[in-house]
């Protein structure tokens, strides 16, 4: 991987072209010039026009194709690698106050230390690591206080919202979320955290992009994801197989209950899926 990797990203950012034409302000003011200096020339030189603006105007801006490519396909790994780490942490194979380096997890993930220190950033960002100067990335050390605190302001912002579109929504709608709360089931069974933990997301965001709010959908995401990390001293596999699927059956009696319009049912279930959520993990 590191050698496809390498090869696409190698052209490069963007090039400055040297072969800047003549401004149509500039060209216009030499004409003038000409024109009063040199009148009993045969001709005024004129500078070619393309699609109403003058050829080679701006050329400086203009990003040459072959490193745009480039540029989509760094990208491209940079979110492979933020994916990756992002399930490594669900996983625990990333451990909480352990130092990890760029050079050593991209030889882990057979890419440079760019694209993953790039995604470290990243995690840097959302608050799951944090920078070490000189070492690498230190993974945030969380304790049950914080995931208590998560999963109260998780209920806070989808109770209300979820109760809402239990009244306004069509049992239709809420249908065609079945199948995304069948596979939390499945990712459940198969006892992977981390894949539980995406397709438990997927659900989620589901059901709280219907109503309309993209910044409400993006906060609550962080906070999900966030309180998919594990604790110090947790294990990995501290929510078993079935406690997994018990967590995800949650999902289709939510779906029942919306359909249903059942707001006591519904408040019910989500305050419970939070508070499970943070006693398991711990």
């Amino acid at each position: 991987m590191e050698q496809g990797a390498q090869g696409a990203i190698g052209a490069g950012g963007p090039r400055v072209r040297a072969d800047v034409g003549v401004s149509a302000g500039e060209a216009g003011r030499g004409g003038r010039a000409r024109q009063a200096g040199q009148a009993g020339q045969a001709g005024q030189a004129r500078v070619p026009q393309q699609g109403g603006a003058v050829r080679g105007e701006h050329t400086h801006c203009e990003p040459a194709p072959l490193a745009h490519r480039a540029v989509v396909q760094r990208a491209s790994v940079r979110g492979q690698i933020v994916d990756a780490l992002r399930a490594a942490l669900v996983a625990g194979d990333l451990k909480p106050g352990e130092v990890y380096s760029a050079p050593v997890l991209g030889e882990r993930f057979g890419v440079s230390a760019t694209p993953v220190r790039e995604a470290m950033q990243q995690l840097a960002l959302e608050g799951a690591v944090e920078v070490v100067p000189n070492r690498g990335f230190r993974v945030v050390r969380r304790g049950v206080r914080e995931l208590a605190e998560l999963a109260e302001v998780r209920a806070l912002i989808e109770v209300p919202v979820m109760l809402r579109l239990a009244r306004t929504v069509p049992a239709e709608r809420w249908a065609e979320l079945r199948p995304l709360a069948e596979a939390t089931v499945r990712a459940a069974s198969s006892g992977c955290r981390a894949t539980y933990a995406d397709s438990d997301r997927v659900f989620h965001r589901a059901v709280l992009s219907l109503s309309g709010n993209e910044q409400l959908v993006q906060i609550a995401e962080d906070l999900h994801r966030r309180a998919q990390w594990p604790l110090v001293g947790g294990r990995p596999d501290a929510r078993g197989r079935a406690a997994l699927v018990a967590d995800a059956h949650e999902h289709t009696a939510l779906l029942d209950a919306l359909i249903a319009r059942d707001l006591d049912v519904v408040r019910a279930l989500v305050g419970e899926h939070f508070s499970s959520g943070a006693a398991g993990v711990g």
